[in-house]
Formats: C-alpha cells, structure tokens, sequence
C-alpha cells in the first residue's frame, strides 16, 4: 500500500520559514505528480501547490511568491519551503500524489494523502 509521511511542521512565529517534506514509499514516486493542500480549522482542504513529473509548478495566489515547491526522485521525497509565513497560513497540510493533471486543475486530488502535519503560525 503507498504511503505518504509528512515531517517538519511546527510552530513559528509570523515572518518565519518552515519546510516541509514528504517522502514517499511503495510507489513509482517518478510517475506521480505530487502536491500539498491544507485544511484550516473549519474550512475545506484547498490546494497549496503542486509539481508535476517534468517539473513543472503551480501555486495558490495565497502563497505565490512565499512558497515553493521542489522534488527529489532519488529521495522519493517532496519539498514545500515556507517563507513569510501568517497567521493564516495555519492548517494540517497534506500531502498529495496523482497524474499530472493536479499541477494545471488540482481539484480533485490525487489519490493519495499523507497523514498531515500541523502548522501553527502566532505570535
């Protein structure tokens, strides 16, 4: 059965930064787009961003331009580098694998989800 496991959530004050990761195991890691979403307290899970097999990236406006998003096949791992973080950026975030087509249309999700980290962004 595949299996996601996110590490690296935490605790951080406003303006700060957090990466996240999400390795991969019994799974073709290459062939998979992966993704994160978050779920806030209360509200729907939404995406965050994805990397498709070639590389290529896409974003929620929210996070354009304080986020990214890499991929290490080699490492069967996916990164999501957090910068300038805000209080609403506080959520459990996902991670997510699927085809392709979540990088261009992330709804609906891949078929597979991690467990979830928890970020908390406060003063």
């Amino acid at each position: 059965q595949v299996q996601l496991v996110e590490s690296g959530g935490g605790s951080v004050q406003p303006g700060g930064s957090l990466r996240l990761s999400c390795t991969a195991s019994r799974i073709s890691f290459q062939i998979y787009a992966l993704g994160w979403y978050r779920q806030a307290p209360g509200q729907q899970r939404e995406f965050v961003a994805a990397v498709s097999t070639t590389g290529t990236t896409n974003y929620a406006d929210s996070v354009k331009g304080r986020f990214t998003i890499s991929r290490d096949n080699a490492k069967k791992t996916v990164y999501l580098y957090m910068n300038i973080l805000e209080p609403e950026d506080t959520a459990v975030y996902y991670c997510n694998a699927g085809s392709d087509r979540i990088v261009a249309r992330p709804q609906p999700p891949g078929e597979y989800w991690g467990q979830g980290t928890q970020v908390t962004v406060s003063s």
